[in-house]
């Protein structure tokens, strides 16, 4: 499959077909999206949104999380507003996303028919990673919403002054709900 996109890359470049996605990296809009990586939200999201290359950032992550406070996500968006010029986040969760209900149990029995060792895993948790909750999904789509809004706004280093709605749209339709 990667053979297939590096020749299609190829043919992309030489036609000259990226003109119409040329813009500045500063996005047109002042907005960042944190939303989920599922595949279904690749087009739809942003023609849901009204929004065009250039217009905003869009940071995806399995579930449109921020885990942590100093998560790569929250990294994202703290890059986005001092350095790009973010002005306001949405936070786009989805529904029947795959991140609600998932568990470290799961992903364990997975690991280990796929070649990881219980004892690689018990060196990652001895380094101090606790697995459960590091790959532990959500029961409640509009509660982890609400979860991922809050730490952004209370974010020791998020500004006052940034706007920061959250909302879940329909994997089908592109209907915004707003949730927080």
């Amino acid at each position: 499959m990667i053979d297939q996109i590096i020749d299609f890359n190829k043919k992309f470049v030489a036609e000259q077909r990226y003109e119409q996605y040329i813009a500045d990296k500063y996005p047109d809009k002042r907005l960042a999206v944190l939303s989920c990586m599922d595949t279904r939200l690749t087009e739809l999201l942003p023609a849901a949104l009204g929004l065009k290359n250039g217009d905003a950032k869009i940071i995806k992550n399995a579930g449109g999380l921020v885990i942590s406070p100093f998560d790569s996500a929250m990294r994202s968006l703290i890059i986005a507003i001092y350095e790009l010029g973010v002005e306001q986040i949405m936070v786009v969760a989805h529904s029947n996303c795959g991140a609600c209900h998932m568990s470290y149990a799961h992903f364990h029995d997975e690991m280990i028919a796929r070649g990881v060792t219980d004892d690689t895993l018990a060196t990652i948790r001895h380094c101090g990673i606790d697995l459960d909750a590091w790959l532990e999904g959500f029961k409640d789509t509009p509660e982890s919403v609400r979860k991922t809004v809050a730490t952004i706004k209370s974010h020791p280093l998020v500004p006052t002054g940034i706007v920061v709605r959250g909302f879940i749209i329909d994997s089908v339709t592109g209907a915004l709900e707003e949730i927080y």
